[in-house]
């Protein structure tokens, strides 16, 4: 199997500082919100031991953050190690899904099969398991609440996403969704809080498409959340919105009620390759999946349309 390559940084191309908030740290919350209302869209933060004031008010304007280079270069490495080797034992034994949800195989530059998305990641790797539950990340659990768990083993658990411009690619780029519809599927009248925290292991830039939100609509009605685009199939670029752009190692946390999508690489071949793994806080009732679970309807119905797509490719 072809060796991908390596996430680099250049020293020119290292992000802009994150936000100083030392001078911030003991704002009230209507001082914390007046500063994250002043702060551009593209602000980078620091992860500390705690969220800060203004880290907070700005997710509450927002609907999302952008954590500079939580990951060290060597962990980067060492998930995408780990990655290849899941994938391989993927392709040996044949497995189309890990709980009920499936695995998204399609063609990569050097016309190989390539894993593009799966759920349920870190079930596979030891390394991960222990990662996503890191002390580090303590701060982001508790942005939803004390009771806030890592929902490795519910919904569809720790996703691995990696997207190309190729021939035969099933994932150039996602349309316009939000997770409420997910939630609508497992019987939930109402999407319940839920934060996506996303590791970032390739430097996007503008025209490497990469994650695209709409400020702010993680606050909106649920009709609006279900029907203010069409899920998945609208891709046009929105007026407001935002693009993030990324640092191998940076982490996102975006509230999965908002808008998003992500929008395709203007590049092809390896040099389009952007790869994401999101990780999902819940709060609601705790409902593991088992290996053997069924498949969602919304799943299984997205499933079909990706199948025929990659039966379209292959013609």
């Amino acid at each position: 199997m072809t060796t991908q390559p390596a996430p680099t940084t250049v020293p020119e191309d290292l992000p802009p500082p994150a936000l100083d908030e030392r001078a911030l740290m003991e704002l009230d919350p209507a001082a914390a919100r007046e500063r994250a209302l002043a702060l551009p869209l593209s602000t980078r933060f620091r992860l500390g031991p705690e969220i800060t004031p203004v880290q907070q008010a700005f997710l509450d304007r927002t609907g999302y953050l952008v954590f500079d280079r939580v990951a060290s270069p060597d962990e980067v490495e060492h998930i995408l190690t780990d990655i290849d080797s899941i994938e391989r034992t993927l392709l040996d034994e044949g497995t189309k899904t890990l709980f009920g949800v499936p695995i998204w195989f399609g063609t990569n530059p050097d016309g190989e099969p390539w894993l593009q998305r799966m759920g349920f990641t870190s079930v596979l790797s030891e390394f991960l398991a222990g990662f996503v539950r890191h002390a580090r990340f303590e701060p982001v659990r508790r942005l939803i609440g004390e009771d806030a768990r890592i929902g490795d083993r519910e919904k569809d658990g720790v996703v691995f996403n990696r997207y190309v411009n190729a021939e035969g690619s099933l994932r150039p780029n996602l349309g316009w969704h939000t997770d409420s519809l997910r939630d609508v599927f497992y019987n939930r009248k109402m999407p319940g809080p839920m934060l996506n925290v996303g590791l970032h292991f390739d430097r996007i830039r503008e025209d490497d498409g990469g994650l695209r939100v709409l400020p702010g609509t993680h606050t909106q009605s649920v009709w609006r959340s279900l029907t203010r685009k069409i899920q998945f199939l609208s891709k046009a670029p929105d007026p407001n919105e935002v693009m993030v752009e990324t640092w191998p190692g940076d982490l996102t946390v975006h509230d999965g009620r908002m808008w998003h999508r992500v929008q395709a690489s203007s590049h092809s071949g390896w040099r389009s390759m952007r790869r994401s793994m999101y990780v999902p806080y819940v709060c609601d009732t705790y409902r593991p999946k088992d290996p053997n679970s069924p498949t969602p309807a919304y799943m299984r119905l997205f499933d079909a349309v990706m199948r025929l797509k990659a039966w379209w490719l292959g013609r």
